[in-house]
């Protein structure tokens, strides 16, 4: 079951990363080319063939600046990925301080394996999940929900780490921002396109009348060429980022195995997180680098995680694990409804108002004469 070290498919990884950024600048030119066909259709009326030459030296003039754009873009995103997701997410980096036990686990896989320790990061979030971001080994974080810490044991919670550390290890991490990057490309480039198609087509449908007495006029059929185009960028935007193989999950629960051994907490954890993995707000492209991206039904198609079932008949299989079926969890026992919240704080302020004397009470004695001093030759109930 040793998966952490399977270098085969980490060559894999970086071939595909590679292919993924080629593909990137493959898009963004086609895009360029449909929005350049887009704007010669809504500025001339001429044959199609005439039109799609004159978009092509378009697309090749602006090329220069285009390959800038996408460079900036990747720059961009290369460096402050994980500031964007944090902000998205709310992740906080915590130290050994704040979070001893969860610090302490990850160091500890760490030092087992010798692999530099990444960020640790809590989301506050009552969903049970976990994810690793980051593109080299400065940037690689691990970001925990709270829900997750407060439902899992110390062994399924260093199952959860391992798992990470292990898609960090295997270049699946790298390549995931990857894709990320391209769908944020290419979404923002069809975005404008689009906005800039129907802020046109009203111009343009007013003048079609005078346009379409022209000779040759090919506009419409130009302008169905382009957005076909857009389509067919968008469609393989998302088939490279569905592409991206769902036995890497496999491999991550394998790795996670090797590394501590114990396919029972792996098991455990998956059976947990089951069905209460989703994050609210979070977009679909931080989800997919998560433990668990739930999916049914129709979605289920375009997953991009094997099922938990699945996840976990592998490992019985090839682990030799247990599994307990799926698992009905208890509330936190430090979490109380509000109408509880507020009986117990009125009952404390209660207590508190009753306990509290109303004035201080001095010693009796000779030289205080107080009605509650007890009787003796000296006090006043002595007379």
């Amino acid at each position: 079951m040793a998966a952490y070290g399977l270098y085969t498919h980490i060559r894999k990884n970086r071939r595909r990363s590679v292919l993924l950024l080629v593909g990137l600048f493959f898009l963004v030119y086609l895009m360029t080319f449909a929005g350049a066909l887009l704007g010669r259709a809504f500025t001339e009326q001429a044959p199609v063939d005439y039109l799609v030459a004159r978009a092509w030296n378009d697309m090749i003039v602006a090329a220069p600046l285009v390959t800038i754009g996408t460079v900036i873009w990747i720059v961009i995103a290369y460096k402050y990925h994980q500031v964007l997701i944090d902000v998205l997410t709310g992740g906080r980096e915590v130290t050994r301080t704040e979070q001893p036990r969860l610090y302490n686990l990850l160091e500890n896989l760490c030092i087992s394996r010798g692999i530099a320790m990444p960020k640790l990061k809590v989301m506050d979030n009552a969903a049970l999940n976990a994810f690793a971001t980051g593109m080299n080994e400065k940037q690689y974080s691990i970001t925990v929900t709270t829900g997750l810490l407060d439902r899992l044991d110390d062994a399924e919670t260093e199952a959860v780490l391992a798992h990470e550390l292990t898609h960090i290890r295997n270049g699946d991490v790298r390549m995931m921002v990857i894709a990320v990057i391209i769908a944020g490309v290419i979404s923002f480039v069809a975005e404008l396109f689009f906005r800039v198609m129907f802020r046109s087509s009203a111009r343009w449908g007013g003048s079609s009348s005078s346009g379409n007495n022209r000779k040759g006029g090919g506009a419409g059929a130009a302008i169905l060429l382009a957005v076909v185009i857009i389509a067919v960028a968008w469609a393989l935007s998302i088939v490279i980022r569905f592409a991206l193989s769902r036995t890497r999950e496999y491999l991550a629960d394998a790795g996670a195995v090797e590394l501590t051994k114990n396919p029972d907490a792996m098991i455990m954890a998956l059976r947990k997180i089951e069905g209460r993995g989703e994050l609210p707000g979070v977009t679909s492209s931080v989800m997919e680098m998560c433990v668990d991206n739930p999916r049914e039904g129709f979605a289920d198609l375009f997953a991009t995680h094997p099922s938990i079932e699945s996840r976990v008949e592998a490992l019985v299989r090839m682990a030799g694990g247990h599994d307990p079926g799926p698992l009905a969890l208890e509330e936190p026992e430090d979490q109380t409804t509000p109408e509880e919240s507020g009986t117990e704080e009125e009952a404390a302020a209660s207590e508190q108002t009753s306990q509290a004397p109303s004035q201080p009470q001095r010693p009796a004695g000779p030289w205080n004469p107080v009605e509650t001093a007890t009787r003796g030759p000296w006090g006043q109930g002595g007379n």
